[in-house]
């Protein structure tokens, strides 16, 4: 399985672990993520005016290299998902975004939205299949009880986005349990973190970390795991790490077994062919 990859501005400098964890893995399942050449960053933050266009040009630039490869785009971080998959939405089914966004691009032919965008844990749940990804497990995580944390990005809008219900998702307690460790469900693992007023409004997003943490942790999780760098680093800044928070790719390095050979390692030092000496893949 073949796929162009979106890594985003944070997977290079605060969330190294969510890419390199995410690479190291795909390899062990036979996956390949091709990087997008010359990627700039998504803006982080999805605009929401309506004449709004030069920010979503670095996602189109993106979705349209995808789309002249033939394949499907991945990506790790919920924020990154997040805005592309908007944009693609936008370019798909509004004309005058759609013709505007063109007409600062020199394509071959204009983009009109036709790349699928899928979050990596899709890939996992819906082209590995979460019963597959069990038996490729080498080193399962069991005894351990991790909560999921969704936060907003990845489930709202719901009906665009699709990625799982918005109210009572289950893509990553599925996932906990394909590497053998156990899910733990709680009430706030859908709530926001505050993460956008983070800055501005300190004690308030302190305030909705530290109930996030405390509901985790009175229904038993021992660590808490999301797909979100904004959502981590808001939840061990603003809570003083009551509970460890760590990437959904970390936990599945180690049920994978090669989470101990790229710890410490950049993304840059892992091509294909370098992976390929360390990893086997099956």
């Amino acid at each position: 399985m073949k796929y162009s990859y979106y890594p985003g501005c944070t997977l290079r400098t605060k969330a190294k672990d969510l890419d390199v964890y995410a690479r190291a893995s795909a390899v062990a399942l036979g996956i390949e993520l091709e990087e997008i050449t010359d990627w700039q960053c998504c803006g982080g933050v999805y605009p929401l005016g309506t004449d709004e266009i030069a920010t979503k040009l670095s996602c189109v630039r993106a979705l349209n290299e995808a789309k002249e490869k033939g394949q499907e785009l991945v990506t790790m971080c919920s924020a990154c998902h997040h805005v592309m998959k908007r944009v693609n939405d936008d370019m798909k089914n509004v004309e005058d975004i759609r013709t505007r966004a063109n007409n600062y691009m020199e394509l071959d032919e204009p983009y009109a939205g036709e790349t699928e965008v899928l979050h990596f844990l899709e890939v996992l749940r819906d082209k590995i299949g979460f019963d597959e990804l069990k038996k490729k497990v080498t080193n399962p995580l069991t005894g351990k009880k991790i909560g999921a944390y969704y936060g907003c990005l990845l489930l709202r809008p719901s009906k665009l986005l699709a990625f799982d219900d918005p109210e009572n998702p289950k893509i990553i307690e599925d996932f906990i349990r394909a590497i053998g460790a156990e899910p733990v469900i709680y009430p706030y693992r859908n709530e926001c973190c505050g993460g956008y007023i983070s800055l501005k409004e300190k004690e308030l997003s302190k305030s909705m970390c530290e109930k996030i943490m405390e509901s985790a942790e009175g229904f038993g999780a021992e660590m808490l795991t999301t797909a979100c760098p904004l959502c981590l680093y808001n939840l061990n800044k603003s809570t003083g790490a009551k509970l460890p928070v760590v990437y959904f790719t970390e936990l599945l390095a180690e049920a994978l077994g090669v989470r101990g050979e790229y710890q410490g390692k950049s993304a840059g030092a892992f091509g294909k062919e370098e992976m390929e000496k360390e990893v086997q893949v099956s």
